[in-house]
C-alpha cells in the first residue's frame, strides 16, 4: 500500500474505528449530575470541530511530519457501555460522505476522555488500534495497523466542521433502508 493511500485509511481508521460489536443486551445506566454534566460537555466540545495535527510512524524519519485532519460533525453518548455515536465527515479519494461511527471513550479521571479502538478493520484494511488522549483543546496517542504504529497529535479546532442533528440524521437512514428493503421486494 502506498504512503498517500495508508495515510487516508489511518486517517479513515481514527474517526470509523470501532472497538468491537456493541452489545444487544447492554442496559441505560442511570447518570448522576456530575456525569451527565461531563457528557454534555465532551459532546458540545466535539460536535462542530476538528482535530488537525500530524502523524508519524515509528522508525521513519521524523525530518517531515505528515498532517492529518479529521471533521467531527456531531458526537452523542449511546445508551450501551462506553459507547458514543460520533457522525464523521469522510473523504477518501473520490468520496466524501458523512458516516455515524460508534467509538467506545473511556475517562481518565473525571475530565480527560480517551478514545479506545481495538484490532478493527475498515475498508479492507486492518487491523487497526488506537488510543488518543482529549484534553485542554488538544488531543494525542498512539496507533498501530498490523506491524505498523506511531503517534498521533494536534489541537481541537471549535466550529470548524458542519454540525449535524444526530437524531434527524438516524431518521433519515432509517427512512433509506425501508425505502431499500421496499425496492427489493419489487419483481
Amino acid at each position: 500500500m502506498d504512503f498517500l493511500r495508508q495515510s487516508v485509511v489511518l486517517a479513515a481508521f481514527l474517526l470509523l474505528g470501532l472497538s468491537g460489536a456493541i452489545s444487544a443486551s447492554a442496559q441505560e445506566v442511570e447518570l448522576d449530575q456530575a456525569t451527565e454534566a461531563r457528557f454534555d460537555e465532551f459532546s458540545k466540545m466535539l460536535s462542530g470541530s476538528k482535530f488537525v495535527g500530524n502523524f508519524t510512524v515509528v522508525g521513519q524519519d521524523l525530518g517531515k511530519l505528515t498532517s492529518e485532519e479529521y471533521s467531527i460533525k456531531s458526537v452523542k453518548k449511546m445508551p450501551e457501555g462506553d459507547m458514543w455515536l460520533f457522525v464523521a465527515r469522510i473523504k477518501y479519494g473520490e468520496r466524501d460522505m458523512s458516516v455515524p461511527i460508534p467509538l467506545e471513550v473511556r475517562w481518565a479521571g473525571d475530565d480527560t476522555p480517551v478514545i479506545t479502538v481495538t484490532d478493527f478493520s475498515i475498508f479492507g484494511y486492518g487491523p487497526f488500534s488506537a488510543r488518543v488522549v482529549i484534553y485542554n483543546g488538544k488531543y494525542a496517542g498512539t496507533w498501530s495497523h498490523g506491524a505498523v504504529n506511531g503517534h498521533l497529535f494536534g489541537v481541537i479546532k471549535q466550529g470548524e466542521a458542519e454540525q449535524v442533528d444526530v437524531e434527524k440524521y438516524q431518521r433519515k437512514m432509517k427512512s433509506k433502508a425501508k425505502e431499500m428493503e421496499k425496492l427489493k421486494k419489487l419483481p
